[in-house]
C-alpha cells in the first residue's frame, strides 16, 4: 500500500520503460526526435529528472547534482523505471546549451569512458598500491590521495565512490589516472589477445549512411551501440563489422529504409 502511495505524483505519467532491459538513450530518441515538451522521471536506487521543451534538454538533476554533469550521470544508469509526464516544464534552466552540443559532449564524455574501460572494465574492479620500480617522485591530489587511501584490493570502485560521496564516473577517472602514474594496478589482470580492426572508412561510411535515415541523432545511436558491443572506434573488430552494421539498422523504425540502409552499407563496405 505504501509503494502504491509513494508513486502516485507519477501515476499520470506514461511508464517509458525498464533500465534493466532498455537503454535510457533508446528511451529518449523519441523524444528528442517529436520535439516532446516534459519531464522524464527515473525511479530506482536513484532518482532522477530529465526536462524536455520541444525536444530540448534543458534541465536535469539527480539527488546531488544538476545540469549537464546530472544528465550524465543518469545516462550511465543501468536500473530504475523511467515515466514521462507531458508538457510539465521546470522552474529553471541549468542545461543553456543546445541539446546537440549536450549530446556531443555526453559522447566525448562516453569515448574517454571506452579508452578507460580497457584499463577499468567496471566499477566492480579491484586496485591495490603498485611497486615503485621507477624511483621517481611522484605529486598527487587529494582526491587521487583519498582513492590510494581506499585502494586496498579489497573494496570495488563502486564502493570506494559511495565513501567518498562521489559519482562512479569520478571515482573510475580517477583509479585510471593513478594506474597511468604507475601507483595502482588491478587485483587481478588479464592479458589482451590481438585482433584484425576494421578499415579507417568504416564508422565513416556508417554514420553517413545512418544520417540519410535517422538525422543528427546518428552519431550518438553509433556511440550508443559501440557500448552495447563493448567495443571502441579505434581497435573495432574486423568479425564484428556486418554484426554491428545489421544491428545499427534495427534501430530504423521504417522496415524498407532499414533494408536499404543495410544493403547499401553491405555494399560500400565490400568495395
Amino acid at each position: 500500500m505504501a509503494l502504491n502511495l509513494h508513486l502516485t505524483p507519477f501515476m499520470l505519467g506514461a511508464f517509458l520503460g525498464d533500465l534493466s532491459q532498455v537503454k535510457l538513450f533508446d528511451i529518449l530518441k523519441p523524444l528528442l526526435t517529436e520535439k516532446k515538451t516534459g519531464r522524464v522521471v527515473i525511479k530506482g536506487k536513484e532518482n532522477g529528472e530529465i526536462f524536455f521543451n520541444g525536444g530540448d534538454v534543458v534541465h536535469s538533476k539527480t539527488a546531488h547534482f544538476s545540469g549537464e554533469n546530472a544528465f550524465f550521470i543518469i545516462m550511465g544508469w543501468k536500473e530504475g523505471q523511467v515515466l514521462f509526464e507531458t508538457e510539465v516544464l521546470p522552474k529553471e534552466r541549468t542545461i543553456p546549451i543546445t541539446t546537440e552540443q549536450l549530446l556531443l559532449n555526453w559522447s566525448s564524455r562516453k569515448q574517454e569512458f571506452e579508452k578507460i574501460r580497457e584499463v577499468i572494465p567496471s566499477s566492480n574492479s579491484l586496485f591495490h598500491l603498485s611497486l615503485q620500480r621507477d624511483g621517481k617522485d611522484k605529486n598527487i591530489s587529494a582526491d587521487q590521495w583519498n582513492v590510494i587511501v581506499l585502494c586496498n584490493g579489497m573494496k570495488t570502485i563502486s564502493e570506494i565512490a559511495k565513501i567518498l560521496g562521489w559519482d562512479e564516473y569520478k571515482a573510475i577517472k580517477t583509479v585510471y589516472q593513478l594506474v597511468q602514474m604507475r601507483l595502482l594496478e588491478r587485483a587481478e589482470d588479464h592479458g589482451r589477445t590481438k585482433k584484425r580492426l576494421v578499415g579507417p572508412d568504416f564508422f565513416v561510411i556508417l554514420e553517413r549512411e545512418l544520417k540519410k535515415v535517422m538525422g543528427p541523432v546518428a552519431p550518438f545511436i553509433i556511440e550508443d551501440k559501440l557500448a552495447e558491443f563493448g567495443e571502441n572506434k579505434e581497435s573495432f573488430p574486423q568479425e564484428q563489422a556486418l554484426p554491428f552494421a545489421k544491428s545499427l539498422s534495427e534501430e530504423i523504425p521504417n522496415l524498407q529504409k532499414r533494408s536499404e540502409f543495410f544493403k547499401e552499407v553491405t555494399k560500400l563496405l565490400s568495395q
